[in-house]
């Protein structure tokens, strides 16, 4: 098989393209990111092709002070078709890929043209339905008093289309698969396909101290509302003990920057974007990670913080059920519910050897997944399935 990759930035799909190239099957993987960020993704340059100059412009826009939404959406919705056109011009020229597997949001014309010559066409979503992410997004925003588009309607409407047209949707959690049952697509098009973990970076390193001298808790990702981030903490000043820590890591979405002063944050850190090295390093000296997501397709950080002996706190609403078990390796808990986060944390610490069991059930529950080569083999499958070869 000969297969095609469109994404925007890496996300997962440079996990995907490392096993589809041991295996033999990787054509190209075409990214919006410039090489000098791509190279240490470990590809032979001769797979990658990027198109970088717009992607870079509006992310560096969105990391300044002048930041606007309007712009941004403007430079988005053109990176977008101006991907789009370029990967078909590249495909037109290359030899025809059996599969183009497409991250949401691009590849539209480029799918439909692969179609037309007789290939297959796959939808990537590492999310909810778009549709579905707007009204949960919006509603959550709405709470907190901040009147703002969650999406540009352009992106809505080009996602639904490509869903029309794609010959499969690859998901990653249940919780997205039933967010597309929930708003009408098909079930028998969607496809359940678990992210993995790199067990070569996250391992366990240096155990958390007893709980009974210092308490370590941590989230890992974008700090948004998406993120669930004020529930946490919210939670996090109920928790009784005379020495604990909340460390927080990532970039701080302006939105949520704006509410922190409302929100309790003693004891809280913020130590900004981390290195992978210092994250596994900070995930196996903690006593759980906190992801409480209103909605997340899977939160890659789960994995890697169990890989590293850390047990995950995750809400129903980030594929934490189609990892681990409630109460064996970790716990899973309602969407804005900090009382419930606040229960299971203050469980860590005022039961004996609680956080020693669920650490070693999460650590033997990550290592059975075996990485990312499950991952692929899944993949490979379903790429057999769908073009016949």
């Amino acid at each position: 098989m000969r297969i095609v990759q469109t994404v925007f930035g890496v996300f997962h799909h440079f996990e995907l393209a490392r096993e589809l190239e041991q295996r033999g099957h990787l054509q190209t993987i075409y990214s919006t990111w410039p090489w000098l960020r791509l190279k240490r993704e470990g590809l032979p340059r001769h797979r990658v092709r990027t198109f970088p100059a717009i992607h870079t412009l509006e992310m560096m826009l969105n990391r300044s002070p002048l930041r606007n939404d309007w712009v941004s959406d403007q430079l988005g919705y053109l990176n977008a078709l101006a991907f789009d056109e370029w990967t078909a011009h590249q495909l037109s020229k290359s030899p025809r890929p059996d599969a183009l597997i497409g991250i949401s949001g691009s590849s539209l014309k480029t799918g439909l043209q692969l179609q037309r010559s007789g290939g297959v066409f796959i939808c990537d979503r590492g999310s909810s339905h778009q549709r579905y992410q707007e009204q949960i997004l919006t509603d959550e925003y709405r709470r907190w008093g901040i009147r703002k588009a969650i999406s540009d309607p352009r992106d809505t409407a080009r996602e639904e289309e490509l869903y029309a047209m794609a010959d499969a949707i690859t998901v990653p959690s249940s919780f997205s698969a039933q967010s597309f049952a929930q708003m009408g697509v098909s079930m028998d098009k969607v496809h359940l396909i678990h992210y993995g973990v790199k067990l070569d970076k996250f391992r366990r390193t240096i155990p958390p101290p007893e709980v009974h001298e210092r308490f370590e808790v941590i989230f890992a990702g974008q700090v948004s509302l998406r993120k669930g981030v004020p529930y946490l903490l919210e939670a996090f000043a109920r928790v009784r003990h005379p020495n604990k820590r909340l460390r927080i890591m990532g970039w701080i979405e302006p939105e949520l920057k704006g509410l922190l002063p409302r929100l309790p944050t003693e004891s809280v850190e913020f130590l900004g974007s981390v290195s992978p090295d210092a994250l596994a390093s900070i995930m196996g000296s903690s006593h759980a990670l906190v992801l409480p997501s209103i909605e997340d397709g899977f939160g890659l950080v789960m994995g890697q913080a169990m890989a590293c002996g850390c047990p995950v706190l995750a809400s129903t609403n980030t594929g934490g059920s189609d990892l681990f078990t409630d109460g064996t390796e970790g716990f899973i808990v309602p969407i804005r519910d900090a009382p419930a986060i606040a229960d299971r944390l203050q469980n860590l610490i005022d039961t004996p050897n609680l956080q020693s069991r669920l650490s070693e059930a999460a650590l033997a529950r990550v290592q059975s997944l075996g990485g990312w080569k499950q991952y692929g083999d899944q993949w490979e499958t379903l790429l057999h399935q769908l073009t016949g070869k």
